[in-house]
């Protein structure tokens, strides 16, 4: 761990320093679960900004971490710093929502909540953007310092990522995370709130994103060729797929006994 957090400090100090702010902020967070009983959806209001400030940790070390093999020293501070202004105003204001008890997301009952709603999804939209032009790079350039397996892991993930990072706009669409219900379920998973009630498309959105991480870690550490890091990546994806249309069937992860 000393490692990473060395290494990442050289690769990205920016985006460092900025991962260490909201690995602060999701600390708060929890400390809010505690302290306060604002509820949201049947669940205290803390938990969302908890885990959008985790996610935004786990974001910015893994692209801190990637960006480094580009050597494209303009790009890596134009992108760094686009993921900061984006992700600190969805950050800001889905904190600010929770504070006074009220939705984030999926809020239009005001002109002012709509264009916030909008706003939010500009936002994500130009960092998911941004991240595709980084996959396309990683696709287009060759890394001959890189093993293999290790390469086409970080191509996959941040194909997955993308992709998976555009299936929000399914959600966003639906003014809903959830199919099959008429409101947001309050029966869900702990912490995680993933509906046991009705199919949620936050799970797949969650388990494609994080190919990010996950398939480079694999291509690393398990998988030694080419061949054997691209197939786990076609079942990966297969498996990500799988749980979005058991959702968009309206069948929960787990259903209720």
């Amino acid at each position: 761990m000393n490692y990473f957090i060395t290494e990442l400090k050289r690769r990205n100090q920016t985006l460092y320093l900025f991962s260490l702010i909201c690995l602060f902020g999701a600390l708060v967070c929890i400390a809010m679960v505690f302290l306060n009983d604002t509820v949201v959806l049947g669940i205290n209001a803390w938990y969302k900004p908890m885990k959008f400030f985790l996610s935004t940790v786990i974001f910015s070390c893994t692209m801190g971490w990637l960006m480094y093999y580009l050597n494209k020293p303009l790009h890596t501070i134009f992108y760094s710093w686009t993921l900061i202004i984006t992700l600190s105003f969805e950050l800001v204001y889905i904190t600010l929502r929770a504070s006074q008890g009220q939705l984030s997301h999926f809020n239009i009952s005001s002109q002012f909540n709509g264009l916030m709603f909008s706003l939010m999804g500009i936002a994500i939209t130009i960092i998911t953007l941004w991240t595709a032009y980084v996959a396309i790079l990683f696709w287009k350039r060759s890394f001959p310092e890189l093993p293999t397996a290790y390469l086409w892991g970080i191509r996959f993930g941040l194909l997955l990522f993308v992709v998976f990072a555009f299936s929000g706009g399914m959600m966003a669409a639906r003014l809903s995370h959830t199919v099959g219900s008429v409101m947001e379920t309050t029966q869900g998973l702990p912490v995680l709130n993933w509906s046991r009630e009705s199919g949620d498309l936050r799970i797949a959105h969650f388990f494609g994103m994080h190919a990010l991480q996950l398939l480079p870690l694999l291509g690393y550490y398990v998988t030694r060729t080419k061949q054997q890091i691209i197939g786990l990546s076609f079942i990966y994806a297969a498996a990500a797929t799988a749980l979005l249309f058991q959702a968009l069937n309206a069948l929960p992860l787990l259903p209720l006994q």
